[in-house]
């Protein structure tokens, strides 16, 4: 099924979303319309144009194909199902996600990957091809993020604060520099032949999606990034 969505309002798009058996669902000339597939549990929505803040927000099993840019809070708290753009997404891509994967062709804002976390089998995962902006996996409690630095091989791929208050999870960077303002609670480490094969499988998955050589993506430099303690702020708050 087709929908067209130009000037029609948010709610109107989305009860028609809701109203639809066919599958998969195109959206046209998506302007910007927010919470497009809110909670939605299954199905193939192709989207073409750019929606708005908090698509796929509560995510629990669409997948959903973006060409396009995307805008702020894609997959915000989403559980499960893929979230794919062949573009760039704005600030808080991510936010708070619990399980599912978002692959980002080009970059990210910032605050990507914030509030992320694990629960039992379900692992949540962001990749992001391009660069991402400060505070990257801010207060990350779980899963994977993947910052690839294509086209920006000569540049340090994320911006200030990266892992501020990360407590869980893990954050993996191609690059050859580190960020230099990394927070004390978070270790970073070359990654082994034992990390990459962690998150093989999804920058597989993200290179078959964007026709991207993997082994050129594979060859380079990934530094792996890790909290050092269940509790960053332990000492502002008790004795050592």
């Amino acid at each position: 099924m087709k929908i067209t969505a130009g000037l029609m309002h948010f709610k109107e798009l989305n009860d028609k979303l809701k109203a639809c058996t066919d599958e998969p669902v195109v959206i046209e000339n998506c302007l910007g319309q927010r919470y497009i597939a809110s909670g939605r549990t299954a199905g193939d929505i192709i989207i073409n144009g750019t929606p708005g803040n908090a698509l796929g927000a509560y995510l629990d099993g669409c997948d959903i194909t973006v060409y396009g840019n995307a805008q702020d809070a894609t997959g915000d708290t989403m559980n499960n199902g893929t979230i794919t753009v062949f573009g760039s997404s704005g600030d808080a891509t991510g936010y708070a996600m619990r399980g599912g994967k978002i692959y980002v062709r080009d970059s990210a804002g910032y605050r990507a990957g914030i509030h992320m976390k694990s629960y039992m089998d379900h692992i949540p995962v962001l990749v992001i091809g391009g660069k991402a902006g400060s505070f990257l996996g801010e207060y990350q409690a779980g899963g994977y993020i993947i910052v690839l630095g294509l086209g920006f091989e000569e540049e340090i791929p994320v911006g200030n604060f990266c892992g501020t208050g990360m407590h869980g999870g893990k954050i993996f960077l191609r690059t050859n520099t580190l960020p230099k303002d990394l927070p004390a609670q978070v270790k970073a480490a070359e990654a082994s032949g034992e990390d990459l094969a962690e998150i093989e499988d999804y920058i597989e998955e993200y290179c078959g999606k964007f026709g991207i050589d993997k082994e050129k993506v594979m060859k380079e430099k990934f530094y792996v990034l890790t909290p050092d303690t269940k509790n960053p702020y332990k000492q502002l708050y008790t004795p050592n």
